[in-house]
């Protein structure tokens, strides 16, 4: 039995060993995705922290761009009351039957856009500054006419400058817009890659708690391995005390008769040896 025992313990001790091997494997695996996942934790941090200042930007760009946009719209208001009283003019001094100056103002104002902003083949767009040539040439014409009037001569000269105001702001209005937009694209990105990061931050932490949670199973298979070795050393222990005390006995035993043999030898005068003697005492049968 003990050496049966004795051959389990051997086996418990090699089961523990495996178990704390994988225990350990286990929870470097756990060390490995936590270092990954907190990576990406904080490039996700700072992804979010990038598209919330170019957040910032973009509002504060289209902002400027409404506020600018209001003054232009306020300019060209006043530019078209200008020209309502310039076109007023007209019908009661001569009732010129061509388009109205604010009319002309309007359509080389959209031509002149499209010019700036669509694309045309060689042809059509030299069709188009041809039109834009005749309409300024009818706006001086009929400017010109009406010019020899000193109020509203300086009506033109101002409504003019008015929409040149505007224009120049339109212009600012257009890069703003164009700063917004970019701002916006990035900020986009930003978001995207943050969403990517935290997507993988997510799947590190899964791992993490898997390898975690298998590294503490291993754990407490170790622990009972321990708790099983502790229980055979009771046991071996004990037999071996026990074996060891009958081993005594049993040798005690055999002294006990050798030595009653030599005692009767003795008693019947036969010459001992000092070995016998001293085996004598120690049975103390002298």
């Amino acid at each position: 039995m003990l050496n049966e025992l004795i051959d389990k313990r051997k086996v418990t001790i090699s089961g523990s060993e495996d178990h704390k091997n994988k225990r350990n494997e286990f929870n470097a695996q756990a060390s490995q995705f936590a270092r990954e996942r907190n990576t990406l934790n904080n490039q996700t941090r700072e992804c979010v922290e990038e598209a919330q200042k170019h957040k910032e930007l973009r509002d504060q760009f289209n902002k400027e761009v409404q506020d600018l946009k209001d003054k232009r719209n306020e300019l060209n208001e006043q530019a078209n009351v200008l020209f309502g009283d310039i076109d007023a003019f007209k019908k009661e001094h001569g009732g010129i039957k061509s388009r109205s100056i604010k009319e002309l103002h309007k359509q080389i104002e959209h031509l002149e856009f499209r010019q700036q902003t669509e694309v045309f083949t060689t042809e059509k767009e030299r069709e188009l500054i041809e039109k834009i040539k005749a309409l300024k040439e009818q706006l001086r014409e009929q400017e010109a006419e009406i010019e020899q009037n000193k109020e509203i001569r300086e009506k033109i000269a101002l409504a003019k400058d008015l929409r040149r105001q505007a224009s120049e702001i339109h212009d600012h209005v257009t890069q703003l817009a164009e700063d917004a937009q970019k701002h916006h694209d990035l900020m986009v990105e930003c978001y995207r890659k943050a969403d990517s990061s935290r997507e993988k931050a997510d799947e590190s932490h899964k791992k993490f708690v898997e390898a975690q949670e298998a590294a503490d199973n291993e754990h407490k298979l170790f622990i009972a391995c321990q708790k099983e070795l502790r229980d055979y050393d009771k046991v071996i222990g004990g037999l071996r005390k026990k074996n060891k005390k009958v081993r005594s006995t049993k040798e005690q035993k055999e002294v006990r008769k050798e030595a009653e043999q030599i005692f009767s030898q003795f008693k019947a005068g036969e010459k001992l040896t000092t070995e016998d003697l001293l085996l004598l005492q120690r049975s103390k049968l002298l």
